[in-house]
């Protein structure tokens, strides 16, 4: 890949990010289709997130953003889309003309990754975690007309969540526990470190048939290989975080088709064992 003087800067943004796998995926679809772009991961602490996106605007530069600033960045990009507005998180920005652009493309990754688990039907969706990816988990539910279990360490945090989905017209009501759900879906960031605890043990599953963890890891992540090896239909963010590429690829390329082959093959390989 020869960078330039006119290569296009992507980036994604996060702290931690050395575990993203966004780099490698887009890096294969911009050499697969020819193009003059490089996707780069830059750690960007809370503090300097505001300095760093006013950067990347003044060098039109585009690009995604993980755990914790995706709700941070939706109040600061200058324009957002309908659905970045609806969820209050930006995960996907681009610049025109000197602004910077928001949008969400996690929503419609959930909504492939559900459909892949063989969950689109589920009723009762437990969500784990209130932060940036809950919200768009608590929209996709919405979207689905699925009725929202809420669970967090932060029994307050949990309650504002669900006065938040109220606002969205999201049913939802903080978890009791043990209580039944059809699908459960970790949007913490628990697994991303080895030793871990899980998200939610076993026990606290009530006919649970389908879990999707929203983190990946190499061989998978503990908590899959758990819930699987209990005969629950189980993922990690592998299908979340292909589709949500693939969609941001198309704001940050209009016009290009994003190679989903190509995606998949590379994001496979780097989560090989």
């Amino acid at each position: 890949m020869e960078i330039g003087a006119n290569t296009r800067l992507l980036v994604i943004l996060g702290d931690p990010v050395a575990q993203s796998l966004s780099p490698c995926m887009h890096n294969a679809a911009i050499r697969a289709l020819g193009l003059d772009a490089v996707y780069l991961a830059l750690r960007t602490t809370v503090d300097t997130l505001p300095a760093v996106l006013q950067a990347l605007a003044g060098v039109a530069a585009a690009g995604n953003v993980t755990v914790p600033h995706k709700p941070a960045t939706e109040r600061y990009v200058a324009r957002k889309t309908e659905l970045c507005a609806r969820v209050g998180a930006c995960n996907t920005f681009w610049t025109d003309h000197g602004a910077l652009v928001g949008d969400n493309t996690d929503v419609p990754g959930v909504h492939a990754a559900v459909r892949a688990l063989g969950a689109g039907g589920a009723e009762r969706w437990l969500v784990l975690g209130t932060g940036g990816a809950a919200r768009a988990v608590a929209i996709a539910g919405g979207d689905a007309r699925a009725r929202l279990l809420v669970r967090s360490r932060d029994a307050g945090r949990a309650r504002a969540f669900v006065d938040w989905a109220a606002s969205r017209d999201v049913t939802a009501r903080v978890a009791a526990a043990t209580e039944p759900c059809d699908l459960v879906i970790n949007t913490t960031p628990l697994g991303l470190k080895e030793g871990d605890p899980l998200p939610i043990p076993l026990t606290q599953l009530n006919g649970t048939r389908a879990a999707l963890d929203l983190t990946y890891a190499p061989g998978e992540t503990s908590w899959v290989r758990t819930l699987r090896a209990a005969g629950i239909a189980a993922c990690d963010g592998r299908e979340l975080l292909l589709h949500q590429g693939a969609a941001a690829f198309g704001r940050f390329f209009p016009g290009e088709e994003p190679p989903l082959d190509v995606m998949r093959a590379a994001v496979t390989r780097a989560l090989r064992v």
